[in-house]
């Protein structure tokens, strides 16, 4: 096997670890796509009236946190509440929580909510006056969307509408696809409307982490949602 200097071999880690592999694997091959015997089943619909039903965010998070049969919601699975106010400066939506979040009981912790507040620093905005939110409230160690980023997208959609933000900022590859229908590097660079609301997709903070280079495109995205121009 030829060998790799340290940078390549850095920049292997953070693709690694942006797509999700931070648990060690064993030697026989696992079938990633076979389905858990006990996981909820991906053909159950999201309740499209849930939104309706519950009226307000207050009452829509009180389902995200005690409802049962939501997407993602796996044997073993942490849930993490959303955080923020109705009507915030900005929302924030993340991908999948990891284990640094699930820690800190946030949906972006750990030092990726250091350098997401630096973030937000810089476009002079307090964390308090930002909402955060992800396409799912559960973490599950090693889990993965299978099937279930329609029903998310679709829940994340009502959860927009009712925190009612200034601007919308999606943090990562899977809200790029779920709310857009794009892969996060063809979603970058351009603003979008989700429920009305000024959107830019950007890169996590756990990616920008790994990879220091891309906080001057980052740069870029959010000088582009605090704009006015389209």
């Amino acid at each position: 096997m030829q060998a790799i200097d340290r940078k390549a071999a850095d920049s292997l880690i953070g693709w690694w670890i942006e797509a999700g592999v931070d648990e060690p694997v064993g030697e026989s091959p696992r079938d990633w796509l076979r389905r858990s015997p006990t996981a909820a089943p991906l053909d159950q619909p999201y309740p499209v009236a849930m939104a309706e039903q519950a009226g307000t965010l207050a009452a829509f998070q009180d389902w995200l946190a005690t409802g049962i049969g939501l997407p993602m919601d796996r044997p073993g699975a942490i849930r993490i509440a959303p955080q923020g106010i109705e009507g915030a400066k900005l929302m924030l939506m993340s991908d999948l929580p990891g284990r640094e979040d699930a820690a800190d009981g946030k949906l972006i912790g750990g030092e990726a909510w250091g350098l997401a507040k630096n973030m937000l620093a810089a476009i002079g905005i307090e964390p308090d006056a930002a909402y955060v939110a992800s396409l799912t409230c559960f973490y599950t160690p090693g889990a993965r969307f299978n099937g279930e980023l329609e029903p998310c997208a679709a829940i994340a959609r009502d959860h927009i509408r009712l925190a009612r933000p200034e601007r919308l900022l999606l943090f990562g590859d899977a809200p790029a696809r779920a709310l857009l229908g794009e892969p996060l590097a063809k979603a970058r660079s351009r603003v979008h409307r989700i429920e009305g609301i000024r959107t830019v997709a950007t890169f996590h903070p756990r990616w920008l982490l790994q990879r220091p280079s891309d906080k001057a495109l980052s740069w870029r995205d959010l000088l582009l949602l605090m704009s006015e121009n389209d």
